[in-house]
């Protein structure tokens, strides 16, 4: 629609950029009315002081009559000002993903905006592609949720275009940055096991680690160390299209290469769902004989995973924070990182939940 719309810029010279076929323009206004084009646009836009009072009474009678709207399109094509927004997210069938998309657009809509969603599938390609494709269509900023290095990113980073990082810091430094203390949630996490009396803990991961599950993982390992020096953790990882698997594939090499540990660290919910398939498909019960810790606590868990303690991500909160700083950096303001409080959710049985099924989903 936007390349059609812009083919008839070139296509018919009267009519203003994004106007199509059988819209009223300004031009024609301007005809009728006797003025120059100039003119009817600047009445048009609320300047009044620069003609005649019979001209603006004349020109804003002609707008009502006539139907004239101004375009949006080509309001943004001489202003800069789209209102659209584009964020960039990886896996958004992930929960996790999901929550973020889903609190930013509710807080994009209510400040007058339009988000477009693009899933980047953690490929640093498909990221450039859609950079690329969102600043043609004059987005007027970025929400890069886990992004990864990529060309194009690394570009824009020295236009200084206005991007916010959301969940994984800038891969170039610096930069606004939304998300938790992920080294801090880690060692929360090893807390929670050393209070349930594990003594032979674990951890699984993907084999390919992202910064923000790298710093869950050595916050869990200080941790550990700082409070049972020289225990051992037992550590697996796991390829996989997704956490799912990663976390199927990691549990399952973890209980061949040395059997069920009595506590995990599975630094995503997605993780300990694969966990918990590996444990059930060997008969080992959860959170009995293993007990894992998560780290998102989406709101799948309510419903799906009774058993599973999870250190909760505020995903609710980040919208109107991701708006902040995307307004400020628009604003010309220095915008650093802002980390959102987390905390433990304690499910200490396997057993449903009774009552009412929860609420706010």
């Amino acid at each position: 629609m936007f390349v059609m719309q812009m083919e008839g810029v070139v296509n018919d010279q009267r009519r203003e950029p994004g106007q199509t076929s059988g819209q009223i323009s300004l031009a024609d206004i301007a005809a009728e009315a006797g003025v120059s084009v100039s003119t009817v646009s600047r009445i048009a836009n609320g300047d009044l002081g620069r003609a005649s009072a019979a001209t603006v009474a004349k020109v804003q009678r002609l707008i009502a009559e006539r139907g004239y709207r101004p375009n949006p399109v080509g309001r943004s094509l001489r202003g800069g000002d789209s209102r659209l927004v584009a964020m960039l997210a990886p896996n958004l069938d992930n929960p996790a993903m999901a929550a973020i998309a889903a609190s930013t657009e509710a807080a994009l809509r209510a400040a007058g905006y339009v988000m477009i969603l693009c899933d980047t599938h953690d490929r640093p390609d498909l990221q450039d592609e859609y950079l690329h494709a969102m600043r043609s269509r004059f987005a007027e900023g970025f929400i890069l949720v886990s992004a990864v290095a990529s060309p194009e990113l690394e570009a824009s980073l020295n236009r200084r275009e206005p991007i916010v990082f959301v969940n994984r810091r800038n891969p170039y430094g610096g930069g606004p940055f939304i998300g938790i203390d992920n080294r801090q949630a880690g060692a929360d996490a090893a807390d929670h096991l050393l209070a349930c009396g594990v003594q032979a803990p674990a951890l699984i991961h993907p084999t390919d680690l992202s910064s923000t599950i790298k710093e869950r993982i050595e916050g869990f390992l200080d941790r550990i160390q700082e409070r049972r020096p020289g225990m051992t953790v037992r550590r697996c990882d796991g390829a996989g299209a997704n956490h799912l698997d990663c976390g199927y594939a990691a549990a399952r090499r973890l209980a061949a290469d040395g059997g069920w540990p009595d506590g995990v660290l599975c630094p995503s919910d997605l993780m300990a769902y694969g966990l918990f398939r590996a444990a059930g498909e060997q008969g080992v019960r959860v959170p009995e004989e293993c007990r894992p810790v998560g780290i998102d606590d989406n709101d799948l868990n309510d419903w799906i995973a009774p058993w599973l303690s999870s250190i909760k991500i505020p995903y609710r909160d980040f919208g109107d924070v991701v708006v902040a700083s995307l307004r400020g950096l628009r604003a010309g303001n220095s915008v650093g990182e802002v980390l959102l409080a987390h905390s433990l959710v304690r499910r200490p049985t396997g057993s449903p939940p009774l009552g009412d099924p929860p609420t706010g989903l």
